[in-house]
């Protein structure tokens, strides 16, 4: 019964990197022609209004009190806000080859960080892997010829940033997923960033004057199906299986299938844009492959049981 378990969260861990690999394809074709505030407080508002649907029909029950919601605040800082905050300035200035690779590093931190805090443990050969599926990306876009300079030093350090706080999320949720319903946490996570998101783009809109903007990109048909995928299939369903899998499986594993979703974005853009497939595009597919394959299954007999989660205490509703 527990390796199925296991079966199905690796089998969310897959989807998940497929959702978010596909989200940035749609990303792509609006992000040059609407502001990154609008785009996030739109994307988080469709997320919380599907969510928000079975609480009203009553398919699902929330189980949570207004303090566990200031419970999750801090994870939800950390990812989605701090995460696409640090990644949208960080992109200002840094080429988009610099924006991949540095995000490739998101596993190093979150392995560094669970093994501290966590205490799971790895051997040689996960850490071995873990690294060919960093390498795999860095590949991808070093055999292309992208030029990667760390002459814009700032954004260079502000994209690591935001790298650092998905690991320190992927740390924080693996406790977390232990004492509540991944449902739960995915709710509070995203109905606390759609508040913290719309508040800041209503802002950024009323002092600039221009607040009747707000509304312009749904005149564009390519921003409704865009923001619909984002909203719903890249972050709902992302986070909820993100979420499932971060309750049956190491932290560490559950991160190195981010590297999965620079495979998948490949894929899309070779199928849907029609962007040229390269040498390179094979042999850092390859060497991604081979490193989750390798994460996961090499220490396929657990070390740490999960009972040795530290777990928070539940705060029971009154």
């Amino acid at each position: 019964m527990e390796q199925q378990k296991k079966g199905f969260a690796y089998l969310a861990a897959i989807s998940y990197s497929i959702f978010i690999g596909f989200s940035f394809m749609f990303l792509k074709l609006i992000v040059n022609q609407v502001p990154t505030m609008d785009i996030l407080a739109y994307r988080f508002g469709i997320a919380f209004i599907i969510l928000t649907i079975p609480l009203l029909f009553g398919w699902v029950k929330l189980n949570l009190h207004i303090r566990d919601f200031l419970r999750f605040l801090p994870l939800a800082l950390f990812y989605p806000v701090l995460f696409f905050v640090f990644q949208a300035l960080g992109m200002i200035g840094a080429s988009s080859a610099e924006g991949g690779i540095i995000q490739a590093t998101a596993p190093i931190f979150t392995i560094i960080l669970s093994t501290l805090f966590l205490k799971e443990k790895t051997n040689l050969l996960q850490k071995i892997s873990l690294l060919i599926s960093v390498a795999g990306v860095i590949t991808i876009f070093a055999l292309q010829g992208s030029s990667f300079s760390l002459d814009h030093l700032q954004s260079i350090l502000v994209l690591l940033l935001s790298t650092l706080t998905f690991a320190i999320y992927s740390i924080l949720a693996r406790p977390m997923n232990q004492t509540y319903r991944f449902f739960d946490i995915t709710y509070a996570i995203i109905a606390l960033s759609f508040i913290i998101f719309t508040a800041v783009a209503i802002i950024q809109h009323s002092v600039s004057g221009n607040f009747n903007t707000l509304f312009t990109p749904f005149t564009q048909p390519v921003f409704w199906y865009s923001i619909f995928y984002l909203g719903s299939f890249s972050t709902v369903f992302a986070v909820l299986l993100s979420n499932y899998a971060f309750s049956k499986l190491e932290a560490y594993k559950v991160s190195v299938f981010s590297n999965l979703a620079t495979l998948v974005s490949i894929i899309a853009g070779i199928i849907f844009l029609h962007e040229p497939v390269t040498f390179a595009h094979l042999i850092g597919s390859i060497m991604i492959i081979a490193g989750v394959l390798g994460t996961n299954l090499a220490g396929h007999k657990p070390q740490k049981d999960t009972k040795d989660v530290p777990k928070l205490k539940k705060v029971t509703s009154t």
